[in-house]
Parts: C-alpha cells; sequence; structure tokens
C-alpha cells in the first residue's frame, strides 16, 4: 500500500487521476498481486486505493454515475510528506525537484515523469536542443528506467515530434530497455519510433486520447504487453498480430475499430483477456472459432454489424463468458442505423453489474430475466410493446437505468409500490409514445436524480414524485406546458 501510494507522486498536483488508469498502472507495475488464480490483481488493486480513501490518504474528486470512484488524487497537504517518503525508499528520485541536485553519482532514474517543469534537470533531455545530447549522455540517468509518464497536453505537433526523438536517441543509446511502462495518455499524435518493438518488457502501452491514426507495425514485438489503451483515437483498424500477444489482459480499442483477421486456435491471448472494448463485429470477423475463444472477459464492448449467419454464433458466445461483470453490446444495419440484437436470457451471469444494450431485441423476454446483480441497464432502440418498469423494479440492487430512444414503444408507464427500492438515477429519453406516467407512493423511494428528454406527449410529472427530496431535476426538448 506504501508503494501504490508513492505512486500517485509521479502525477502533477491536484492531477485528478482517473482510477481505471492508476489500477492498470499498479498492475503493471508488480505493485499489487492477484492471491489466487481465481482472484484478478485488478480487484487487488481497487481493494487497495478503497482502503487508501478510507484512511484519508487519498481524496476522490469525481465519482461515477453508479457511486464507483472515476477520478482521485493526493491531497496537497499530504503530498510533500509523502513524495519525500517516495524518495528516501528510492521509488521517486530527486529529479523531481531541480537540475542542481542531480548528478549521476546520486543514482539513476527508476521512474520518469514529464510534467513540463523546465526546473527538472529532465526537460532539457525531453524537450530541448537534440542535436549536442548524445545518447552516452543519457544513458547513465535512463538506463533502469522501468516507468515514463508524460503530462505533455500542449496542442501541436511539438509534443508528439519531443516524444518520438526522445524515445529514439534513448533506446538507440540503450535506455529504456528495462522499461515496463510508457502512458503518453492525452499526448498528441506521439511519434512511436520502431526501436520501441526492442521494448520486450513493456507491459503497459497507454495511448488514449492521442489521436494517433494508425497502430505502429512493432505492436507485434512487445510480447510482454498486457494493457494496450487507444480510446479516443483515430485508429480505425486493429493489426491482426495484436491478437496473438500471449500475456494481453486489457484491450481499450477506438469505438467501432475493425480486425479483418482474429488469432489462430494456437494463439494465447484467449484465456488472458479480461478486458475487450471498442471492437466493431463484421461479416469479416469470426465469432465463432475467433471471438468466442475469448471466455474469461469481464468487461466487453461491442459494435456488431452482423449477417444472420453469425448471430447465433454471438448468442452463444454471450452465454458463455459467466464472468461478465459489463456488457455493451450495440447493433447497427449496412446505414449505420439501430439494427436487431438477439440474445438469450441472462439468467446466469451472476457478476453482471452493468449493461447497456442498443438495438431492437429480437427476444424482449430477456428484459424479465435479467440477473439481480444488475446495479446500471441502459437500453436504447429496444423497441419494447410491454411496460419495461413492471419487471426491472424487481431488481434489487439496481441503482441506475436509461431508458432511451424507442426503448420502450408503448402509450403508459407505470411504477408500483415498494419498486425500485434502490434506484437513485432514472433517465426516460425519446420514448415518443410515452403519454401517462403513474408513480404510486412508495415506488422510486430512492430516487434523487430524474432526467426526461425528448417525451414530447408526456403529460406531467407522477404526482408523488412532486414532493420528493429529488437533488436534480432536468428537461431537456419538453413542452413548455410540462416544464
Amino acid at each position: 500500500m506504501r508503494q501504490c501510494l508513492f505512486y500517485f507522486g509521479l502525477f502533477p498536483r491536484d492531477f485528478e487521476i482517473p482510477a481505471r488508469r492508476l489500477i492498470a498502472l499498479w498492475v503493471a507495475e508488480g505493485l499489487v498481486q492477484a492471491k489466487g488464480e481465481d482472484e484478478a490483481p485488478e480487484d487487488v488493486a481497487e481493494r487497495c486505493l478503497i482502503k487508501l480513501i478510507a484512511e484519508g490518504m487519498v481524496q476522490v474528486t469525481k465519482k461515477k454515475r453508479n457511486g464507483n470512484i472515476k477520478t482521485c488524487c493526493l491531497p496537497s497537504a499530504l503530498r510533500q510528506y509523502w513524495l519525500s517518503k517516495a524518495q528516501e525508499t528510492t521509488f521517486l528520485q530527486i529529479h523531481m525537484e531541480t537540475t542542481s541536485h542531480l548528478s549521476p553519482s546520486t543514482g539513476m532514474i527508476s521512474r520518469l515523469a514529464d510534467h513540463l517543469d523546465k526546473e527538472d534537470v529532465t526537460f532539457g533531455h525531453i524537450h530541448g536542443c537534440h542535436d549536442h545530447m548524445a545518447s552516452s549522455h543519457l544513458q547513465p540517468l535512463y538506463q533502469q528506467v522501468i516507468s515514463f509518464l508524460s503530462f505533455d497536453t500542449r496542442e501541436g505537433s511539438k509534443p508528439g515530434e519531443d516524444m518520438g526523438n526522445f524515445l529514439h536517441r534513448c533506446i538507440s543509446g540503450r535506455c529504456l530497455l528495462q522499461l515496463r511502462v510508457l502512458d503518453l495518455e492525452n499526448v498528441f499524435k506521439p511519434k512511436l519510433p520502431e526501436a520501441l518493438g526492442k521494448l520486450n518488457r513493456l507491459r503497459y502501452l497507454g495511448l488514449r486520447s492521442t489521436f494517433l491514426d494508425m497502430l505502429p507495425s512493432f505492436i507485434k514485438k512487445l510480447h510482454s504487453l498486457q494493457v494496450l489503451d487507444v480510446k479516443h483515437t483515430n485508429i480505425t483498424t486493429l493489426p491482426s498480430p495484436v491478437w496473438n500477444l500471449q500475456q494481453l489482459r486489457i484491450l481499450y480499442l477506438n469505438e467501432r475499430c475493425h480486425s479483418k483477421l482474429m488469432p489462430q486456435p494456437q494463439a494465447g491471448s484467449f484465456s488472458t483477456l479480461q478486458v475487450l472494448v471498442g471492437l466493431l463485429v463484421d461479416e469479416e470477423t469470426p465469432v465463432k472459432d475467433g471471438l468466442d475463444r475469448f471466455v474469461n472477459l469481464r468487461k466487453l464492448g461491442l459494435t456488431c454489424r452482423l449477417l444472420s449467419s453469425q448471430q447465433e454464433a454471438m448468442v452463444e458466445w454471450v452465454l458463455k463468458m459467466n464472468r461478465l461483470r459489463s456488457l455493451r453490446l450495440e447493433s447497427i444495419d449496412e446505414q449505420n442505423q439501430v439494427g436487431d440484437l438477439d440474445l438469450k436470457p441472462l439468467t446466469g451471469h451472476v457478476n453482471l453489474s452493468c449493461l447497456y444494450l442498443l438495438g431492437r431485441l429480437v427476444n424482449p423476454s430477456i428484459v424479465p430475466a435479467l440477473p439481480h446483480s444488475l446495479i446500471d441497464i441502459t437500453l436504447s432502440g429496444s423497441e419494447l410493446k410491454d411496460d419495461p418498469m413492471q419487471t426491472l423494479d424487481k431488481l434489487p440492487n439496481l441503482k441506475i437505468l436509461s431508458l432511451l430512444a424507442n426503448s420502450y414503444t408503448g402509450k403508459n408507464m407505470h411504477c408500483s409500490f415498494g419498486g425500485f427500492s434502490q434506484l437513485r438515477v432514472l433517465k426516460l429519453w425519446k420514448l415518443e409514445q410515452l403519454e401517462e406516467w403513474n408513480v404510486e407512493e412508495g415506488a422510486l423511494q430512492a430516487l434523487r436524480d430524474l432526467e426526461i428528454r425528448g417525451c414530447m406527449k408526456l403529460e406531467m410529472l407522477p404526482e408523488a414524485l412532486h414532493h420528493r427530496a429529488l437533488l436534480k431535476v432536468k428537461l431537456t426538448d419538453m413542452p413548455s406546458h410540462f416544464a
């Protein structure tokens, strides 16, 4: 836990760190270890973060709708104390201070963070004049670096060019070869030199929000890679060799990222992959004897443009993934409009807490059979004819419900006494046929956040909600008489 706390020192002061990012970095660095085969290191890391927050060491800065931690930071009052402790244990080097405090005799840097601080000895190496900075000058400092995080979020081409030049010079000079973590999140279009293929110990490659246009071919050489994050980039095609990375655990892709070739039966990421988000599945992406080999996924997010012959294979694959905690499926047709979504009941998915379904539900009977473990449900384009409130209100743990465009096509909606006992957030968007919504006394007792958008025929807010302690009511594109 001390080392996890020290890690906050790599981030700039008051920087709001995504919990998703922090947990993955801790795991990649080996700061947390799973105790058994059925336990994921990410679970250990999350428990560690929760404990640090409970003890007042870490501050939550934003929460997700479901109450989970979204971002956090080290409280300003504790930052200097823990930075000094981290330096005492050599977890962080004094390079975080000024150039005058560092020389080769004081030891080599093990964790490098670029905060764009001109007083930092590393600033000139990364952003200075490259002509006179030979690789031999860098070798004493950067030979043992295991983590490199950049926070250069300036606009324009310079951040990407600086990064590419620095990485090339270091690796060419046999530096950074011990690197486990390379996190360039939010660095605009970093130049990734071919020499990065030499980093055979690299576990974490963070390229989220870099707006890169393509993944370089050297990615196939990174045999130790566990996390690849290219979400919020311009990458539309995933190189097929990525599927052959034996230790890959987490794969975040840009939305609707295409992959023509799927792994051969001997490929090894089938059992290790835990997170797969952002893949577009179409007729060129085999599900049977392809995607359906990934059976240990905990988080899955796909956009499907499937032929009818692929639908059954998709249905059976989803049924097999009984470790899923989060499932997001979007079905689109050739015109990128809402398509049919076929699923069988998910009653066996006892770990599933978050469900997002976009598409016309071919089998509406899955709604009454949703697992009781669900906390967050979003339905969109489902075209349900029967009132979903009459079945969803029985889910004992449901805290967030979003019924979006055309999820329900009926005229009446009813919430019964005692229903939705835990529901805190309710969104009703573009239910164009909805005219009347009745809420009995004793229903929706925990509701705090209500949003209604584009329900043009809805006459009025239910009487039972008029005197509730709602924290937020948001109306968008509603008739003036309703408002």
